[in-house]
Protein backbone atom coordinates (compact mmCIF):
# COMPACT_ATOMS: atom_id res chain seq x y z
CA UNK A 1 0.00 0.00 0.00
CA UNK A 2 2.56 2.60 0.94
CA UNK A 3 5.03 1.52 -2.04
CA UNK A 4 1.65 2.17 -4.39
CA UNK A 5 0.80 5.93 -2.32
CA UNK A 6 4.38 6.83 -2.94
CA UNK A 7 5.72 6.26 -6.20
CA UNK A 8 2.82 7.01 -8.08
CA UNK A 9 4.74 9.37 -10.71
CA UNK A 10 6.24 6.05 -12.12
CA UNK A 11 2.99 4.64 -12.47
CA UNK A 12 1.83 7.57 -14.24
CA UNK A 13 3.85 7.93 -16.37
CA UNK A 14 3.92 4.97 -17.79
CA UNK A 15 2.34 3.86 -21.15
CA UNK A 16 1.09 0.70 -20.67
CA UNK A 17 -1.14 1.49 -18.01
CA UNK A 18 -3.13 3.29 -20.48
CA UNK A 19 -2.28 2.09 -23.71
CA UNK A 20 -4.07 3.90 -26.75
CA UNK A 21 -5.28 0.70 -28.49
CA UNK A 22 -5.16 -2.78 -27.30
CA UNK A 23 -2.75 -4.99 -28.84
CA UNK A 24 -3.63 -8.11 -31.39
CA UNK A 25 -1.76 -10.38 -28.80
CA UNK A 26 -1.36 -9.21 -25.63
CA UNK A 27 1.34 -10.99 -23.42
CA UNK A 28 -0.18 -13.65 -20.67
CA UNK A 29 2.77 -12.10 -18.45
CA UNK A 30 1.91 -8.34 -18.82
CA UNK A 31 -1.99 -9.13 -18.52
CA UNK A 32 -1.27 -10.43 -15.36
CA UNK A 33 0.99 -7.68 -13.83
CA UNK A 34 -1.86 -5.40 -15.06
CA UNK A 35 -4.70 -7.74 -13.14
CA UNK A 36 -2.16 -7.55 -10.37
CA UNK A 37 -1.43 -3.59 -10.51
CA UNK A 38 -5.26 -3.09 -10.67
CA UNK A 39 -6.02 -5.10 -7.45
CA UNK A 40 -3.51 -3.56 -5.46
CA UNK A 41 -4.89 0.22 -7.15
CA UNK A 42 -8.77 -0.85 -6.40
CA UNK A 43 -7.66 -1.69 -2.48
CA UNK A 44 -7.50 2.06 -2.28
CA UNK A 45 -10.72 2.19 -1.95
CA UNK A 46 -10.67 1.13 1.82
CA UNK A 47 -8.31 4.44 1.86
CA UNK A 48 -9.06 7.30 3.44
CA UNK A 49 -10.29 9.48 0.71
CA UNK A 50 -8.40 12.43 2.13
CA UNK A 51 -5.01 10.37 2.02
CA UNK A 52 -5.55 9.70 -1.79
CA UNK A 53 -5.99 13.25 -2.45
CA UNK A 54 -2.85 14.13 -0.55
CA UNK A 55 -1.09 11.58 -2.49
CA UNK A 56 -2.51 12.78 -6.11
CA UNK A 57 -1.56 16.11 -5.25
CA UNK A 58 1.87 14.96 -4.28
CA UNK A 59 1.87 13.61 -7.58
CA UNK A 60 1.11 16.88 -9.50
CA UNK A 61 3.94 18.54 -7.40
CA UNK A 62 6.35 16.18 -8.82
CA UNK A 63 5.41 16.95 -12.24
CA UNK A 64 7.98 19.23 -14.09
CA UNK A 65 5.57 21.04 -15.76
CA UNK A 66 1.65 22.32 -16.36
CA UNK A 67 1.54 19.69 -19.24
CA UNK A 68 2.29 16.97 -17.68
CA UNK A 69 0.17 18.03 -15.05
CA UNK A 70 -2.67 18.36 -16.75
CA UNK A 71 -1.80 14.95 -18.86
CA UNK A 72 -1.97 13.41 -15.12
CA UNK A 73 -5.48 15.23 -14.48
CA UNK A 74 -6.87 13.58 -17.49
CA UNK A 75 -5.88 10.11 -17.16
CA UNK A 76 -6.65 10.05 -13.67
CA UNK A 77 -10.41 11.00 -15.38
CA UNK A 78 -10.01 8.56 -18.03
CA UNK A 79 -9.07 5.86 -15.56
CA UNK A 80 -11.51 6.99 -13.20
CA UNK A 81 -14.48 6.62 -16.19
CA UNK A 82 -12.92 2.93 -17.31
CA UNK A 83 -13.37 1.95 -13.52
CA UNK A 84 -16.32 3.77 -13.48
CA UNK A 85 -18.25 1.64 -16.58
CA UNK A 86 -16.67 -1.45 -15.75
CA UNK A 87 -18.11 -1.54 -12.67
CA UNK A 88 -21.38 -0.84 -13.54
CA UNK A 89 -21.16 -2.97 -16.55
CA UNK A 90 -20.18 -5.91 -14.18
CA UNK A 91 -22.73 -5.14 -11.86
CA UNK A 92 -25.59 -5.40 -14.37
CA UNK A 93 -24.19 -8.68 -15.42
CA UNK A 94 -24.20 -9.94 -11.75
CA UNK A 95 -27.89 -8.62 -11.86
CA UNK A 96 -29.10 -10.40 -14.67
CA UNK A 97 -27.69 -13.50 -13.89
CA UNK A 98 -28.60 -12.99 -10.06
CA UNK A 99 -32.58 -12.13 -11.63
CA UNK A 100 -32.39 -15.24 -13.94
CA UNK A 101 -31.43 -17.90 -10.81
CA UNK A 102 -33.92 -16.01 -8.49
CA UNK A 103 -37.13 -15.38 -10.95
CA UNK A 104 -39.70 -17.84 -10.23
CA UNK A 105 -41.07 -17.58 -13.93
CA UNK A 106 -39.50 -18.83 -17.05
CA UNK A 107 -38.83 -17.26 -20.02
CA UNK A 108 -41.98 -18.33 -22.09
CA UNK A 109 -44.43 -17.29 -18.59
CA UNK A 110 -42.28 -13.59 -18.60
CA UNK A 111 -42.81 -12.81 -22.06
CA UNK A 112 -46.48 -13.68 -21.34
CA UNK A 113 -46.35 -11.56 -18.39
CA UNK A 114 -44.80 -8.58 -20.36
CA UNK A 115 -46.97 -8.78 -23.14
CA UNK A 116 -49.98 -7.92 -20.46
CA UNK A 117 -48.78 -4.64 -20.19
CA UNK A 118 -49.53 -1.79 -22.10
CA UNK A 119 -46.72 -0.25 -24.25
CA UNK A 120 -45.38 2.06 -21.96
CA UNK A 121 -45.21 0.16 -18.69
CA UNK A 122 -43.26 -2.76 -21.09
CA UNK A 123 -40.64 -0.01 -21.82
CA UNK A 124 -40.27 1.08 -18.42
CA UNK A 125 -39.86 -2.80 -17.93
CA UNK A 126 -37.71 -3.61 -20.19
CA UNK A 127 -35.15 -0.59 -19.05
CA UNK A 128 -34.93 -2.21 -15.54
CA UNK A 129 -32.45 -5.30 -16.64
CA UNK A 130 -31.03 -7.24 -19.55
CA UNK A 131 -33.06 -10.30 -18.19
CA UNK A 132 -36.59 -8.48 -19.17
CA UNK A 133 -35.22 -6.50 -21.80
CA UNK A 134 -34.60 -9.95 -23.75
CA UNK A 135 -37.76 -10.74 -22.72
CA UNK A 136 -39.21 -7.87 -23.88
CA UNK A 137 -37.92 -8.18 -26.97
CA UNK A 138 -40.18 -10.58 -28.18
CA UNK A 139 -42.77 -9.68 -30.88
CA UNK A 140 -45.37 -11.18 -28.08
CA UNK A 141 -45.23 -7.97 -26.17
CA UNK A 142 -46.05 -5.79 -28.89
CA UNK A 143 -48.83 -7.56 -30.26
CA UNK A 144 -51.19 -4.60 -29.43
CA UNK A 145 -49.56 -1.55 -29.08
CA UNK A 146 -50.79 1.37 -27.65
CA UNK A 147 -49.17 5.18 -28.14
CA UNK A 148 -51.84 7.01 -27.58
CA UNK A 149 -50.63 10.45 -25.43
CA UNK A 150 -51.76 13.59 -24.18
CA UNK A 151 -49.33 15.49 -25.83
CA UNK A 152 -47.39 14.80 -29.18
CA UNK A 153 -44.55 12.80 -28.24
CA UNK A 154 -44.22 9.97 -30.28
CA UNK A 155 -42.58 10.11 -33.80
CA UNK A 156 -42.77 8.32 -37.22
CA UNK A 157 -39.59 6.59 -35.81
CA UNK A 158 -40.98 5.42 -32.52
CA UNK A 159 -44.28 3.85 -34.34
CA UNK A 160 -42.10 2.38 -37.05
CA UNK A 161 -39.75 0.78 -34.75
CA UNK A 162 -42.47 -0.82 -32.71
CA UNK A 163 -44.20 -2.06 -35.46
CA UNK A 164 -41.06 -4.03 -36.55
CA UNK A 165 -40.39 -5.37 -33.42
CA UNK A 166 -44.07 -6.75 -33.65
CA UNK A 167 -43.82 -8.29 -36.92
CA UNK A 168 -46.24 -10.81 -37.68
CA UNK A 169 -47.74 -10.45 -33.99
CA UNK A 170 -49.45 -7.25 -34.12
CA UNK A 171 -52.97 -7.38 -33.41
CA UNK A 172 -53.76 -3.72 -32.60
CA UNK A 173 -52.09 -0.04 -32.54
CA UNK A 174 -53.48 2.81 -31.35
CA UNK A 175 -51.95 6.06 -32.55
CA UNK A 176 -52.60 9.83 -31.63
CA UNK A 177 -53.58 12.51 -29.49
CA UNK A 178 -55.96 11.97 -26.22
CA UNK A 179 -57.89 14.39 -24.11
CA UNK A 180 -58.72 11.65 -21.39
CA UNK A 181 -59.62 8.28 -20.76
CA UNK A 182 -60.45 6.16 -23.44
CA UNK A 183 -64.58 6.55 -23.56
CA UNK A 184 -66.64 3.24 -22.55
CA UNK A 185 -68.84 1.88 -24.94
CA UNK A 186 -72.07 3.90 -25.04
CA UNK A 187 -70.71 7.28 -23.97
CA UNK A 188 -71.13 10.32 -25.75
CA UNK A 189 -68.37 12.32 -24.80
CA UNK A 190 -66.42 13.84 -28.08
CA UNK A 191 -62.64 13.09 -28.20
CA UNK A 192 -62.00 15.35 -31.29
CA UNK A 193 -58.94 17.61 -30.46
CA UNK A 194 -56.23 19.42 -32.48
CA UNK A 195 -52.23 19.40 -31.66
CA UNK A 196 -52.84 23.06 -30.15
CA UNK A 197 -55.68 21.85 -27.69
CA UNK A 198 -53.18 19.23 -26.07
CA UNK A 199 -50.14 22.15 -25.97
CA UNK A 200 -52.16 24.56 -24.12
CA UNK A 201 -53.81 22.03 -21.69
CA UNK A 202 -50.77 20.23 -20.68
CA UNK A 203 -48.16 23.57 -21.05
CA UNK A 204 -46.21 21.69 -23.59
CA UNK A 205 -43.79 24.26 -25.45
CA UNK A 206 -44.93 24.35 -29.38
CA UNK A 207 -41.20 24.60 -29.88
CA UNK A 208 -40.74 21.15 -28.97
CA UNK A 209 -42.52 19.87 -31.27
CA UNK A 210 -40.02 21.46 -34.13
CA UNK A 211 -37.62 19.33 -35.77
CA UNK A 212 -34.17 19.81 -34.43
CA UNK A 213 -31.03 18.82 -35.83
CA UNK A 214 -30.08 15.48 -34.76
CA UNK A 215 -33.69 15.22 -33.29
CA UNK A 216 -36.67 14.00 -34.94
CA UNK A 217 -39.84 16.00 -34.81
CA UNK A 218 -42.21 14.22 -32.37
CA UNK A 219 -44.81 15.00 -34.42
CA UNK A 220 -46.74 11.69 -36.54
CA UNK A 221 -46.88 12.69 -40.44
CA UNK A 222 -48.61 11.27 -42.70
CA UNK A 223 -46.30 8.27 -43.08
CA UNK A 224 -46.23 6.81 -39.41
CA UNK A 225 -48.05 3.89 -40.66
CA UNK A 226 -46.10 3.05 -43.93
CA UNK A 227 -45.10 0.10 -41.53
CA UNK A 228 -48.03 -1.43 -41.57
CA UNK A 229 -47.50 -1.94 -45.76
CA UNK A 230 -43.79 -2.46 -45.00
CA UNK A 231 -42.04 -5.79 -45.58
CA UNK A 232 -44.27 -6.82 -47.99
CA UNK A 233 -47.79 -5.94 -45.72
CA UNK A 234 -46.51 -8.80 -42.88
CA UNK A 235 -47.52 -6.08 -40.18
CA UNK A 236 -50.74 -5.02 -41.83
CA UNK A 237 -51.62 -8.31 -42.88
CA UNK A 238 -52.50 -9.45 -39.66
CA UNK A 239 -53.83 -6.51 -37.74
CA UNK A 240 -57.30 -6.56 -36.04
CA UNK A 241 -57.39 -3.84 -34.54
CA UNK A 242 -56.55 -0.01 -35.53
CA UNK A 243 -57.42 3.47 -33.43
CA UNK A 244 -56.45 6.62 -34.33
CA UNK A 245 -57.07 9.78 -32.45
CA UNK A 246 -56.66 13.43 -33.77
CA UNK A 247 -53.83 12.69 -36.12
CA UNK A 248 -54.02 15.87 -38.24
CA UNK A 249 -51.12 15.58 -40.71
CA UNK A 250 -53.55 11.97 -42.28
CA UNK A 251 -55.31 12.60 -45.12
CA UNK A 252 -57.26 10.46 -47.33
CA UNK A 253 -54.59 9.05 -49.27
CA UNK A 254 -52.06 7.92 -46.25
CA UNK A 255 -55.79 6.47 -44.17
CA UNK A 256 -57.19 4.32 -47.70
CA UNK A 257 -53.09 3.16 -48.15
CA UNK A 258 -53.10 1.90 -44.40
CA UNK A 259 -56.81 0.14 -44.86
CA UNK A 260 -55.26 -1.48 -48.11
CA UNK A 261 -52.78 -3.56 -46.32
CA UNK A 262 -54.83 -4.38 -43.38
CA UNK A 263 -57.68 -7.36 -44.92
CA UNK A 264 -58.21 -9.01 -41.30
CA UNK A 265 -59.27 -5.61 -39.65
CA UNK A 266 -62.33 -6.00 -37.36
CA UNK A 267 -62.00 -2.92 -35.57
CA UNK A 268 -61.38 0.25 -36.78
CA UNK A 269 -61.87 3.50 -34.75
CA UNK A 270 -60.84 6.97 -36.18
CA UNK A 271 -61.45 10.25 -34.40
CA UNK A 272 -60.76 13.94 -35.66
CA UNK A 273 -59.02 13.14 -38.92
CA UNK A 274 -58.95 15.27 -41.62
CA UNK A 275 -60.42 12.66 -43.86
CA UNK A 276 -63.69 12.08 -46.26
CA UNK A 277 -66.56 10.04 -44.36
CA UNK A 278 -66.95 8.48 -48.18
CA UNK A 279 -63.56 7.67 -49.26
CA UNK A 280 -63.07 5.66 -46.09
CA UNK A 281 -65.98 4.35 -46.64
CA UNK A 282 -65.01 2.98 -49.77
CA UNK A 283 -61.63 1.63 -48.56
CA UNK A 284 -63.05 -0.09 -45.37
CA UNK A 285 -65.98 -1.73 -48.24
CA UNK A 286 -62.56 -2.62 -50.33
CA UNK A 287 -60.23 -3.92 -48.22
CA UNK A 288 -61.74 -4.83 -44.94
CA UNK A 289 -64.55 -7.24 -45.33
CA UNK A 290 -64.24 -8.92 -41.92
CA UNK A 291 -64.85 -5.62 -40.30
CA UNK A 292 -67.00 -5.92 -37.25
CA UNK A 293 -66.84 -2.79 -35.08
CA UNK A 294 -66.78 0.82 -37.30
CA UNK A 295 -66.48 3.74 -35.56
CA UNK A 296 -65.60 7.43 -37.29
CA UNK A 297 -66.14 10.82 -35.36
CA UNK A 298 -65.73 13.67 -37.73
CA UNK A 299 -63.18 16.49 -37.36
CA UNK A 300 -65.48 18.88 -38.94
CA UNK A 301 -68.86 18.69 -37.55
CA UNK A 302 -72.05 18.47 -39.55
CA UNK A 303 -69.91 19.83 -42.08
CA UNK A 304 -69.09 16.78 -44.35
CA UNK A 305 -71.75 15.93 -46.55
CA UNK A 306 -69.85 13.18 -48.97
CA UNK A 307 -71.65 10.35 -47.93
CA UNK A 308 -73.67 8.66 -50.92
CA UNK A 309 -76.10 5.84 -51.13
CA UNK A 310 -73.89 3.42 -53.35
CA UNK A 311 -71.40 4.23 -50.85
CA UNK A 312 -73.61 2.80 -48.36
CA UNK A 313 -74.79 -0.04 -50.12
CA UNK A 314 -71.09 -1.04 -51.15
CA UNK A 315 -70.36 -1.27 -47.67
CA UNK A 316 -73.51 -3.22 -46.15
CA UNK A 317 -72.82 -5.99 -49.12
CA UNK A 318 -68.87 -6.42 -48.61
CA UNK A 319 -69.17 -6.14 -44.82
CA UNK A 320 -71.60 -8.23 -43.44
CA UNK A 321 -70.38 -8.77 -39.87
CA UNK A 322 -70.58 -5.54 -38.74
CA UNK A 323 -71.82 -5.81 -35.12
CA UNK A 324 -71.07 -1.71 -34.12
CA UNK A 325 -71.27 1.01 -36.17
CA UNK A 326 -70.88 4.85 -35.25
CA UNK A 327 -71.33 8.14 -37.20
CA UNK A 328 -70.80 10.86 -35.09
CA UNK A 329 -70.96 14.08 -36.08
CA UNK A 330 -71.77 13.72 -39.71
CA UNK A 331 -74.24 15.49 -42.45
CA UNK A 332 -76.33 12.44 -42.68
CA UNK A 333 -79.66 12.06 -43.89
CA UNK A 334 -82.67 9.21 -43.03
CA UNK A 335 -82.56 7.71 -46.20
CA UNK A 336 -79.40 7.13 -46.25
CA UNK A 337 -79.73 4.97 -42.87
CA UNK A 338 -81.97 2.95 -43.58
CA UNK A 339 -79.95 1.12 -46.06
CA UNK A 340 -77.42 0.34 -43.37
CA UNK A 341 -79.75 -0.70 -40.57
CA UNK A 342 -83.07 -1.72 -42.19
CA UNK A 343 -83.26 -5.30 -44.18
CA UNK A 344 -85.86 -5.41 -47.09
CA UNK A 345 -85.53 -5.87 -50.39
CA UNK A 346 -83.57 -4.99 -52.85
CA UNK A 347 -81.12 -4.04 -49.91
CA UNK A 348 -79.40 -6.25 -47.67
CA UNK A 349 -79.13 -3.67 -44.04
CA UNK A 350 -76.36 -5.39 -41.23
CA UNK A 351 -78.07 -8.51 -39.95
CA UNK A 352 -75.71 -8.38 -36.86
CA UNK A 353 -76.16 -5.25 -35.85
CA UNK A 354 -76.02 -4.26 -32.35
CA UNK A 355 -74.94 -0.92 -31.66
CA UNK A 356 -75.22 2.35 -33.66
CA UNK A 357 -74.46 6.01 -32.95
CA UNK A 358 -74.93 8.59 -34.67
CA UNK A 359 -74.52 11.54 -32.04
CA UNK A 360 -74.26 15.14 -32.92
CA UNK A 361 -75.29 14.41 -36.87
CA UNK A 362 -76.83 16.57 -38.76
CA UNK A 363 -80.19 16.10 -40.89
CA UNK A 364 -81.52 13.08 -39.33
CA UNK A 365 -85.36 13.22 -38.01
CA UNK A 366 -85.75 9.89 -37.27
CA UNK A 367 -87.76 8.55 -39.81
CA UNK A 368 -85.29 6.32 -40.33
CA UNK A 369 -86.30 4.56 -37.29
CA UNK A 370 -90.19 3.92 -39.18
CA UNK A 371 -90.61 0.08 -38.69
CA UNK A 372 -87.58 -1.00 -37.46
CA UNK A 373 -86.57 -3.22 -34.85
CA UNK A 374 -88.84 -5.86 -35.83
CA UNK A 375 -88.76 -8.54 -38.82
CA UNK A 376 -87.32 -6.32 -41.26
CA UNK A 377 -84.37 -4.81 -39.26
CA UNK A 378 -82.87 -3.65 -36.07
CA UNK A 379 -84.06 -6.17 -34.23
CA UNK A 380 -80.89 -6.87 -32.53
CA UNK A 381 -79.98 -3.74 -31.44
CA UNK A 382 -78.71 -3.67 -27.60
CA UNK A 383 -77.21 0.03 -27.72
CA UNK A 384 -78.90 3.39 -29.82
CA UNK A 385 -77.42 6.99 -29.58
CA UNK A 386 -78.98 9.65 -30.72
CA UNK A 387 -77.58 12.49 -28.63
CA UNK A 388 -77.70 16.11 -30.26
CA UNK A 389 -78.90 14.95 -33.50
CA UNK A 390 -80.16 18.86 -34.16
CA UNK A 391 -83.05 17.99 -36.15
CA UNK A 392 -84.60 14.61 -34.23
CA UNK A 393 -88.19 15.06 -34.25
CA UNK A 394 -90.49 14.16 -31.52
CA UNK A 395 -92.69 12.39 -33.42
CA UNK A 396 -90.50 10.15 -34.71
CA UNK A 397 -89.15 9.80 -31.04
CA UNK A 398 -92.31 8.78 -29.76
CA UNK A 399 -93.53 6.43 -32.96
CA UNK A 400 -89.66 4.80 -31.45
CA UNK A 401 -90.77 4.69 -27.89
CA UNK A 402 -94.31 2.95 -29.05
CA UNK A 403 -92.73 0.38 -31.05
CA UNK A 404 -90.53 -0.31 -28.21
CA UNK A 405 -93.86 -0.97 -26.01
CA UNK A 406 -95.32 -3.11 -28.88
CA UNK A 407 -92.46 -5.83 -28.19
CA UNK A 408 -89.92 -4.70 -31.33
CA UNK A 409 -86.49 -4.01 -30.13
CA UNK A 410 -86.27 -7.04 -27.57
CA UNK A 411 -82.54 -6.64 -26.76
CA UNK A 412 -82.41 -3.04 -26.73
CA UNK A 413 -80.50 -1.94 -23.39
CA UNK A 414 -79.38 1.76 -23.61
CA UNK A 415 -81.55 4.62 -26.08
CA UNK A 416 -79.97 7.99 -25.64
CA UNK A 417 -82.12 10.66 -26.88
CA UNK A 418 -80.62 13.67 -25.25
CA UNK A 419 -80.08 16.95 -26.99
CA UNK A 420 -78.51 20.51 -26.04
CA UNK A 421 -81.38 22.38 -28.03
CA UNK A 422 -84.15 19.97 -27.40
CA UNK A 423 -86.10 17.76 -29.95
CA UNK A 424 -87.73 19.02 -32.74
CA UNK A 425 -91.44 19.66 -31.50
CA UNK A 426 -94.56 17.93 -33.72
CA UNK A 427 -96.29 20.20 -36.07
CA UNK A 428 -94.01 22.76 -35.65
CA UNK A 429 -91.23 22.66 -38.13
CA UNK A 430 -89.32 26.30 -36.20
CA UNK A 431 -90.59 24.65 -33.06
CA UNK A 432 -88.52 22.97 -29.72
CA UNK A 433 -89.38 20.24 -27.45
CA UNK A 434 -88.13 20.61 -23.62
CA UNK A 435 -90.51 18.01 -22.10
CA UNK A 436 -93.02 16.08 -24.09
CA UNK A 437 -96.88 15.08 -23.70
CA UNK A 438 -96.43 12.60 -26.65
CA UNK A 439 -93.61 10.72 -25.85
CA UNK A 440 -94.19 7.24 -23.97
CA UNK A 441 -90.66 7.60 -21.43
CA UNK A 442 -92.58 6.36 -17.90
CA UNK A 443 -94.13 3.56 -19.51
CA UNK A 444 -91.27 2.07 -21.20
CA UNK A 445 -89.30 2.76 -17.87
CA UNK A 446 -92.19 0.28 -16.41
CA UNK A 447 -92.78 -2.27 -19.01
CA UNK A 448 -88.67 -2.47 -19.57
CA UNK A 449 -86.40 -1.82 -16.70
CA UNK A 450 -84.02 -2.86 -17.98
CA UNK A 451 -83.41 -0.49 -20.84
CA UNK A 452 -81.43 2.64 -19.80
CA UNK A 453 -83.05 5.78 -21.17
CA UNK A 454 -81.68 9.16 -21.56
CA UNK A 455 -83.18 12.13 -22.05
CA UNK A 456 -81.32 15.25 -20.88
CA UNK A 457 -82.82 18.56 -22.41
CA UNK A 458 -81.48 22.06 -21.42
CA UNK A 459 -82.93 24.46 -19.10
CA UNK A 460 -86.84 24.04 -19.99
CA UNK A 461 -86.42 20.43 -19.09
CA UNK A 462 -82.70 20.22 -18.32
CA UNK A 463 -83.47 16.20 -17.35
CA UNK A 464 -86.52 14.71 -17.69
CA UNK A 465 -87.51 13.44 -14.04
CA UNK A 466 -90.22 11.15 -14.91
CA UNK A 467 -91.48 10.70 -11.02
CA UNK A 468 -92.43 14.88 -10.94
CA UNK A 469 -94.27 14.24 -14.44
CA UNK A 470 -98.05 14.81 -14.25
CA UNK A 471 -100.74 12.63 -14.97
CA UNK A 472 -102.13 14.29 -18.05
CA UNK A 473 -98.59 14.52 -19.46
CA UNK A 474 -98.31 10.76 -18.63
CA UNK A 475 -101.27 9.95 -20.68
CA UNK A 476 -98.50 9.99 -23.21
CA UNK A 477 -100.47 6.63 -25.60
CA UNK A 478 -103.61 8.75 -26.07
CA UNK A 479 -102.21 12.16 -26.73
CA UNK A 480 -99.59 10.31 -29.62
CA UNK A 481 -102.79 8.61 -31.03
CA UNK A 482 -104.71 11.58 -31.30
CA UNK A 483 -102.11 13.39 -32.87
CA UNK A 484 -101.30 10.68 -35.52
CA UNK A 485 -104.55 10.43 -36.20
CA UNK A 486 -104.98 14.19 -36.94
CA UNK A 487 -102.02 14.49 -38.86
CA UNK A 488 -103.43 11.44 -40.97
CA UNK A 489 -106.47 12.99 -41.65
CA UNK A 490 -104.71 16.37 -42.88
CA UNK A 491 -102.34 14.07 -44.99
CA UNK A 492 -99.42 13.62 -44.76
CA UNK A 493 -97.77 16.99 -43.91
CA UNK A 494 -95.51 15.32 -41.01
CA UNK A 495 -94.11 13.62 -43.85
CA UNK A 496 -92.89 16.13 -45.32
CA UNK A 497 -92.17 19.03 -42.86
CA UNK A 498 -89.29 21.07 -44.16
CA UNK A 499 -87.00 22.39 -41.33
CA UNK A 500 -84.11 24.48 -43.00
CA UNK A 501 -84.45 26.09 -39.62
CA UNK A 502 -81.58 26.26 -36.72
CA UNK A 503 -78.95 27.64 -39.45
CA UNK A 504 -78.45 27.67 -43.14
CA UNK A 505 -75.69 24.98 -42.77
CA UNK A 506 -78.03 22.44 -40.61
CA UNK A 507 -80.30 21.11 -43.79
CA UNK A 508 -82.73 18.81 -41.95
CA UNK A 509 -84.40 15.88 -42.57
CA UNK A 510 -83.61 13.75 -46.01
CA UNK A 511 -81.84 15.46 -49.43
CA UNK A 512 -84.44 17.82 -50.49
CA UNK A 513 -86.85 17.24 -48.28
CA UNK A 514 -87.49 13.08 -49.82
CA UNK A 515 -89.13 11.35 -46.93
CA UNK A 516 -92.15 9.24 -48.72
CA UNK A 517 -93.77 7.79 -45.05
CA UNK A 518 -94.04 4.22 -43.62
CA UNK A 519 -92.67 2.85 -47.37
CA UNK A 520 -89.84 0.64 -45.69
CA UNK A 521 -87.41 0.84 -48.65
CA UNK A 522 -88.39 4.94 -49.52
CA UNK A 523 -85.68 6.82 -51.49
CA UNK A 524 -85.38 9.44 -53.83
CA UNK A 525 -86.19 8.48 -57.69
CA UNK A 526 -82.45 8.94 -58.58
CA UNK A 527 -81.25 6.80 -55.59
CA UNK A 528 -83.86 4.12 -55.78
CA UNK A 529 -83.07 3.47 -59.38
CA UNK A 530 -79.59 3.04 -58.67
CA UNK A 531 -80.55 0.84 -56.07
CA UNK A 532 -82.72 -1.24 -58.73
CA UNK A 533 -80.32 -0.64 -61.26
Amino acid sequence: MDTLLHTPTSMAKRPCSFPSSPSPSPNPNMNNQLDNLLRAFLNLADSPSLSIDHSFEHLLESSPCDADKSLLIDRALKLGSFLLEAGKRSARKRSSVHNSLTWALPPDLTIKVLSMLDTQSLCYAAATCSMFYKCAMDPLCYANIDLTTVVPKVNNAVVSTMIQRAGKALLSLKLGIVPGPIMSRGSCQPMVYGIQNAVEVSNFSWNDKKTRQGKESSILSRSCLNPLSGDGGAAGAVLRGLHLYNIERIDNTSLCGALSACPSLLDLEIIGLHVELRQTLVSVSMNCPLIERLFFESSKTGRDDSLKSPTCVELVNNCPNLTSLALRGFKLYDYKLRILVKICIPLQGFRKLKYVDFSTSYSITGSFLRNLGGNIGGSLLEVMILRDCIHLKELEVARLLTSVLAGDFKYLQHLDISNREGLAAAGDSYGRCYISSIIPMKQVLEERPEICLLAEFPSEGSFIDISQMSDSDLNSEVSLSSLLSSIASDGSSFMYTSESNYSSDQTSGNEDGRDSGYVVCEESSDEYDYLLG
